[in-house]
């Protein structure tokens, strides 16, 4: 594990200010080209992070968790928006699928700068010591269009993939597993470095019901909140079981969410993933209510049979406490856990590394939000103008191969809209 602190205040306590700003518009304008940042958006709420105070390596969120509540004890905090649900100081994260199978490592992150909105409220927070100024930073230079963008491959081809689902589905059958979520990659590159804040612009727009992140490398826009833990109420956002509209777009939307709430496989599905949610946040809840029903929840290029679990929890489960009991969910693994995981890593082919791991935030008194990053890719530093996209889908007793292979198809959508490249 690797712990850094960037900036040296000396012996001095480190100090927060938030402050009420005007309305600062598109959050995602003051993301610079150069220095670290970071984002996480929805609806035009949300936050924008510049630089980094101190920065956290990891390969569990408990170690994630541990350091945070030590970090944050040691900065003192003056608001003009006390109690304001996102504001102060944050840690913000990517944490990897698989630790123990991945070469990647988890990341947590203190920002120096934090430009946020929520409702018709904005502020700043600025970390550092007591003299600092509270003037906006610059917008940031524009951003740049991939150039000469193409997909180059991936770790499997459609043959071999569509094969390993057919694999999953004969343990499935044969009651070996109950469910398996199989992932598979393009990679995709430019002829020059990719600006991550041009992609991070496009899906905030073309999805702006999805959280659009942007965290160390990792950008997307997921739909999936593994949960949101607010004062004493923690919420939970399960997705699994999908439908897509077709390469035209001319599928009738109302017979697309019918067949959906009809589909046993995509009930079946979705039913193993609630079970897995529940029971991780029951330990942690005086209350919980699971909906008995799920809803459909239409987003531009897929729909997803959708279950909000909510839960009253104590002050000792932390964000990232209920993060690190939730993850891995059956709606990215499967179920049992431990099987899932031992068949995904002998059969998938592919490092995830923080594809389909928590990402997003958690504050001082732990309340915070943790999305699983999903419709999204990854840029290492040595190759920043490759990108890794990732999409997966639930294999079950009765899915088609073919099926799944379309399905993962429709996921990749929104990253390759954003490259320019559908």
């Amino acid at each position: 594990m690797l712990a850094k602190v960037i900036l040296d205040f000396g012996t001095a306590r480190m100090r927060a200010t938030t402050v009420a700003i005007p309305d600062p518009g598109p959050l995602e304008r003051f993301l610079p080209d150069a220095t670290p940042a970071a984002a996480f958006i929805r609806k035009g709420e949300g936050f924008v992070a510049l630089g980094e105070v101190a920065r956290f390596e990891t390969d569990t969120l408990e170690a994630a968790d541990v350091w945070w509540d030590e970090i944050s004890s040691q900065i003192d905090h003056d608001s003009e928006l006390p109690g304001l649900f996102g504001t102060g100081p944050l840690a913000i994260g990517s944490f990897t699928f698989d630790p123990d199978r991945s070469e990647d490592r988890s990341v947590l992150i203190v920002p120096e700068i934090i430009v946020g909105r929520r409702g018709d409220v904005s502020w700043m927070t600025r970390l550092g010591p007591r003299h600092r100024t509270t003037a906006l930073p610059d917008r940031g230079e524009p951003t740049r269009a991939p150039q000469h963008v193409n997909v180059v491959g991936g770790s499997m081809g459609d043959e071999l993939w569509t094969d390993i689902v057919a694999s999953v589905i004969d343990l499935i059958r044969s009651d070996e597993v109950h469910k398996v979520v199989l992932a598979r990659d393009l990679l995709v590159k430019a002829s020059e470095p990719l600006d991550l804040r041009h992609v991070l612009g496009r899906l905030a727009r073309d999805y702006p019901t999805t959280w659009a992140y942007l965290v160390d490398g990792m950008v997307g826009a997921t739909p999936e909140l593994l949960l949101r833990r607010q004062g004493a109420l923690v919420t939970s956002r399960v997705l699994a079981g999908t439908v897509w509209r077709d390469a035209e777009g001319g599928s009738d939307p109302l017979a697309k969410a019918a067949e959906l709430a009809q589909s046993q496989k995509d009930i079946s599905e979705h039913e193993f993933a609630v079970e897995s949610v529940a029971s991780a946040l029951a330990p942690y809840c005086q209350a919980m209510n699971v909906p008995e029903a799920p809803s459909v929840l239409k987003l531009p290029n897929v729909m997803h049979l959708s279950t909000d679990i909510t839960g009253v929890v104590g002050d000792e489960a932390s964000a990232l406490t209920l993060a690190a009991a939730l993850h891995p969910s059956a709606a990215v693994c499967g179920t049992p856990t431990h099987l899932a995981l031992d068949i995904i890593s002998e059969l998938e082919s592919l490092d995830r590394g923080r594809y389909a791991g928590p990402v997003g935030w958690v504050d001082a008194a732990g309340d915070g939000e943790w999305a699983i990053a999903l419709r999204g890719g990854q840029v290492r530093a040595d190759r920043p103008e490759e990108i890794q996209l990732f999409a997966g889908a639930g294999i079950v007793a009765d899915s088609s191969p073919d099926v799944e292979l379309e399905e993962t198809a429709a996921k990749f959508v929104p990253m390759l809209q954003a490259l320019g490249l559908a």
